[in-house]
């Protein structure tokens, strides 16, 4: 099976298990395949499986259990991002926010539902693997709330002085550090070896999203532009400029590729960053003229 279509498969099986049968209540059902579906890149848990599959995946269940539980944090981030106490947008994925198109109260029940899924789907694979499940659900658990998760990440936003490295580890490496570890983690292998190389791709990734938001329209991100300089937040193009922050992340992203530890499939980690390392790099060729003042 593809990965694409495994990890497909690994969230529609965790949203119907979200969804249940018989009476519930059928517009917070609805929102939670809603805030799901279509899924955009899928990021997170393609890199989550690629580590997994690179170590071995000697257990495919957990590796797909952990993809979707960490696709489903990340979609509830999304959720709670777009409410008016935070970004208040309008569009997500080329389509309305859960909140415009379920209502404010909704979305919040959808972000929260999604969050709590995302642990029972974990544990409901103790019995094969309990030690693997008890640490990602403790990994997962640290990438998402506090002191160090998208919560904190969230929360740097409403702080007078702002420590960037923090910010942006929490608020975009948070998940990617998850998706290295717990790919490892359900493979069987030890977590700690993989945290540099999530750490570094959240990294890039923040950089790129600083990056696309200065640079794009909210036609080609398939959500509102320009939300840095709206509302005030740090990003790598105020600091560094537009060509400063692609020197940035071409630095970062070879250093992602340095730090890939030893595995069985290291060679096929390294053309995976590579792959997203030239998606990436081009961003800011494609637009003349940046929004941003810089």
């Amino acid at each position: 099976m593809a990965m694409t279509t495994r990890i497909e498969a690994a969230i529609s099986r965790a949203i119907s298990i979200g969804q249940g049968r018989g009476a519930v209540p059928p517009r917070l059902s609805s929102a939670l395949r809603y805030a799901t579906e279509p899924g955009g890149a899928r990021i997170r848990p393609t890199i989550l499986m690629s580590v997994a599959m690179a170590c071995g995946d000697d257990r495919p269940m957990l590796s797909d259990a952990a993809a979707s539980a960490l696709e489903l944090i990340h979609c509830a981030s999304l959720v709670h991002d777009d409410l008016p106490c935070f970004d208040d947008a309008d569009i997500r994925r080329g389509k309305p926010s859960v909140h415009r198109a379920y209502s404010e109260p909704l979305a919040v029940l959808t972000g929260d539902s999604l969050i709590v899924l995302a642990f029972e789907i974990l544990a409901r694979q103790s019995g094969h693997a309990p030690d693997r499940v008890a640490q990602m659900i403790i990994t997962l658990a640290q990438r998402t709330g506090m002191p160090g998760g998208i919560c904190a990440g969230q929360g740097w936003e409403s702080e007078c002085d702002i420590d960037l490295s923090a910010y942006h580890q929490a608020k975009t490496g948070a998940l990617f550090i998850a998706a290295t570890q717990m790919g490892a983690l359900a493979a069987g292998q030890e977590a700690e070896p993989w945290f540099e190389l999530g750490a570094r791709i959240g990294e890039a990734f923040q950089v790129a999203d600083d990056l696309r938001d200065a640079l794009y329209d909210a036609d080609t991100l398939g959500k509102p532009a320009g939300q840095d300089d709206l509302n005030g937040r740090p990003n790598a193009v105020t600091l560094l400029g537009v060509q400063g922050a692609m020197s940035r992340l071409k630095d970062i992203l070879g250093g992602a590729i340095a730090s890939i530890p030893s595995c069985p499939g290291e060679a096929q980690l390294a053309a995976m960053v590579n792959m997203y390392a030239e998606k990436l790099t081009p961003v800011a060729t494609q637009v003349s003229t940046p929004r941003h003042r810089v």
